[in-house]
């Protein structure tokens, strides 16, 4: 089963900094069908303006993905970590017993990110943050582990959650294809470009919500950029 997700049928909100759209029930946005998907909690799609971004605020027990789209995103928490995170990089937050944090686009343009929300295979636990550099051009024609719950087998960063997140870059006719794992379900969106899931045609920031699908085939209409999130039921 392939659910699309149109971006135009996505939640919404916008400020003066922030103009978001959410795959997923999200602070105002409310639609009990949407409340997540498996383990899969929060899939939000920013545009940040200049100088704009997230104060301090808390978080806790969750599994906090950042994906840089275009731009960079610089954070800062009560840890002493600090760090800047550009287009082609990813950086991981895992909220454990609690962390706090800010987030600002200290860039001249617009940054412009997924934030994919993962609850944690358990509560609790030593917050911590780390970021990595994934070049598109490393991943053309595949699926690269950006994230996983088991890295040393995997590769990517590290999260507390028997979870994998993917990212590719196709050319226009090239595919690729995933088997999920039993019990495990997907979560698809194209950063850019357009293509098809099993044959279910998706443009640029659309979703596909994907279960009961024993093998994921992405084919590239035009060239596309993609992140895929694998989580348990």
């Amino acid at each position: 089963m392939i659910e699309k997700r149109a971006f135009d049928s996505l939640g919404r909100f916008r400020n003066d900094w922030l103009n978001a759209r959410h795959h997923f029930s999200f602070g105002g946005y409310h639609d009990p069908q949407r409340m997540g998907w498996g383990a899969l909690r929060v899939w939000n799609d920013d545009e940040i303006a200049a100088d704009g971004g997230f104060a301090p605020h808390p978080h806790e027990n969750m599994e906090i993905i950042t994906y840089v789209r275009e731009g960079a995103i610089s954070h800062r928490d009560n840890l002493g970590n600090a760090g800047r995170t550009m287009a082609g990089d990813v950086q991981v937050m895992s909220a454990g017993s609690g962390i706090r944090h800010s987030e600002f686009n200290q860039e001249a343009e617009t940054t412009s990110l997924f934030q994919i929300w993962i609850l944690p295979r358990e509560t609790g636990g030593e917050p911590r943050w780390e970021t990595a550099r994934f070049p598109t051009g490393e991943r053309t024609g595949q699926l690269v582990v950006l994230a996983s719950g088991d890295p040393e087998r995997d590769g990517g960063l590290m999260i507390r959650q028997d979870a994998r997140v993917f990212g590719a870059t196709l050319e226009a006719g090239q595919s690729v294809s995933h088997r999920l794992q039993p019990g495990h379900r997907a979560y698809l969106t194209l950063a850019i470009g357009s293509g098809s899931v099993n044959g279910v045609a998706l443009d640029a920031r659309d979703g596909a919500a994907i279960r009961d699908e024993a093998v994921v085939t992405i084919e590239a209409a035009s060239a596309l950029e993609l992140v895929m999130v694998e989580v348990p039921e």
